[in-house]
C-alpha cells in the first residue's frame, strides 16, 4: 500500500493544499490585522481632536456639566478600549467593547457639540467640531476596510476543509465593528 505511486501522489497533493491553506489564513489574518492597524491611526487622531474640543468647552458657573464630564467618560472608555484591542484585534470581546465605545464616543461628542451651540448661541460653529467632521470619512473607509478584511478572514476560516486546519491551528474568527 506504501509503496503505490497513486498513495504517495494523494500524501503529496494533500500536503501541498494543506500548506497552501494554512499559509492563506495566516495572510488574511494578517491583513484583517494590518487593517486594524491603520484604523489604530484614525481613532488616536479622533481621540485628540475630541481632547481639543473637551479644552473648548466653556465651563459656565450654574450651567450643568453633563456633557463634559460625558465626553470625558467617552473618552477614557474609548483610549481603555483601544489600547485593550490593539493588542488582539480579531478577538471578539475587544471587538464589541471598542464598538460600544465607539458609539458612546460619538453621541458623547454630539452632547457636546449641541452643548457648546446653545452656550455661545449658535453664532460660530466651533473649529474642532469641523475637523471632526472632516475626520469622519477617512475614519469610516479605514472601518470599512477592517470590517472587509475580518469577513474575508471569517468566509475563510468557514470553508471546507479549510475549517478543519483553523480548528488544528486554532484560528479563531474576528468580530466587526
Amino acid at each position: 500500500m506504501f509503496a503505490s505511486p497513486f498513495f504517495w501522489i494523494v500524501v503529496a497533493v494533500a500536503l501541498f493544499w494543506a500548506v497552501g491553506a494554512y499559509n492563506r489564513l495566516v495572510r488574511l489574518r494578517s491583513a484583517a490585522i494590518q487593517a486594524f492597524s491603520a484604523l489604530d491611526a484614525h481613532l488616536v487622531r479622533l481621540l485628540a481632536l475630541l481632547g481639543e474640543c473637551e479644552a473648548s468647552l466653556a465651563v459656565v458657573p450654574g450651567e450643568p456639566v453633563q456633557a463634559r464630564t460625558a465626553l470625558q467618560a467617552a473618552t477614557m472608555q474609548m483610549g481603555v478600549s483601544l489600547a485593550v484591542a490593539r493588542t488582539q484585534p480579531l478577538q471578539a470581546e475587544a471587538a464589541a467593547a471598542l464598538s460600544t465605545a465607539r458609539h458612546a464616543l460619538e453621541a458623547a461628542w454630539q452632547g457636546a457639540a449641541a452643548q457648546q451651540a446653545a452656550t455661545e448661541g449658535g453664532l460660530q460653529r466651533p473649529r474642532w467640531l469641523e475637523h471632526l467632521e472632516q475626520h469622519q470619512a477617512p475614519s469610516a473607509q479605514a472601518l470599512e476596510r477592517f470590517n472587509l478584511a475580518v469577513q474575508q478572514y471569517n468566509e475563510a476560516i468557514d470553508q471546507f476543509p479549510a475549517k478543519w486546519l483553523a480548528w488544528l491551528y486554532g484560528f479563531q474568527p474576528g468580530r466587526t465593528l
